[in-house]
């Protein structure tokens, strides 16, 4: 969604308030590119709008969260705020000066999505059209060709995906991206009404908790470690990407690793959405 300019200005407000402690005009001065009275002003705004959330401390010259301090326009999760301080945010611009924060990005390879590919999958998604592919999956490497209708692009964590309906398979599947050749092929509208996607559809939870191999000092910091109430973290997704949520926490659903250590969590609900899962 589209922020409004004010929206952007009290986000910044609420995610330096939140996790550096403090808020001053500085701040929107230097962001937004703001005279000093017009940043006073948008400050007085969010304080008339969300009166519980600062309060002025005119020894530290900065707004302050009161203990009330609720976000209204971030999140909870600090991943928000390092995304912005390492400009990996879209929300502001991040120049170095002394705002920045020393910071480190791990950049895996990107994976190879021409233009060409992307082109012909958003203009079928958007107008409910059929695609003629060549695919070459690890099961398959030769890239054999399947007519597909796009549905949904999929972040896994660690690549893009598009779900589509396959003729081939007569059912839903995820294709990676980056494992598209040539230029799809417009094959027209859809033949007939797609059936309902049930795994998109079908919302499940993953309860997780630590491996009980583990020490209990060991289950204590993994317990602390992931915020879980009363000893298990449990993850609300939809059933068709439960497997990549599994697979982006390491966990090891064919068999326990040797080394609990190694192996840390385990998915403590495994036969009640095992019909879910990959085979």
């Amino acid at each position: 969604m589209i922020k409004t300019t004010l929206e952007r200005r009290f986000w910044l407000i609420e995610l330096l308030a939140n996790w550096e402690g403090r808020i001053t005009c500085g701040h929107l001065q230097y962001y937004f590119r703001l005279g000093r009275q017009q940043a006073s002003k948008v400050i007085n705004q969010y304080q008339d709008t969300y009166p519980e959330q600062l309060i002025y401390c005119a020894s530290a010259k900065s707004f302050l969260p009161t203990p009330e301090f609720k976000p209204k326009h971030i999140s909870f999760d600090v991943a928000e705020y390092l995304n912005w301080i390492s400009g990996q945010s879209a929300h502001l611009p991040l120049a170095d000066d002394k705002y920045q924060l020393a910071h480190a990005i791990l950049t895996p390879p990107a994976r190879n999505v021409s233009p060409h590919i992307m082109r012909p999958l958003v203009h079928a998604m958007r107008q409910k059209e059929r695609l003629e592919v060549d695919y070459g999956a690890v099961s398959n490497p030769d890239n054999s060709g399947r007519i597909i209708v796009p549905i949904n692009f999929v972040n896994t964590g660690r690549r893009w995906h598009l779900r589509a309906w396959c003729e081939k398979a007569l059912g839903y599947r995820d294709f990676v991206l980056s494992r598209l050749h040539g230029i799809p092929s417009p094959e027209g509208k859809s033949l007939s009404v797609l059936p309902p996607d049930t795994a998109w559809n079908t919302n499940i939870v993953l309860r997780i908790k630590p491996d009980p191999r583990l020490t209990e000092a060991q289950q204590a910091a993994l317990i602390h470690d992931y915020g879980m109430h009363n000893g298990e973290l449990q993850l609300p997704t939809r059933a068709a990407l439960a497997h990549y949520l599994l697979q982006e926490m390491q966990i090891n659903i064919k068999m326990l690793d040797g080394n609990p250590a190694a192996q840390q969590l385990i998915l403590v609900n495994q036969d009640e959405i095992k019909s879910w899962l990959f085979t």
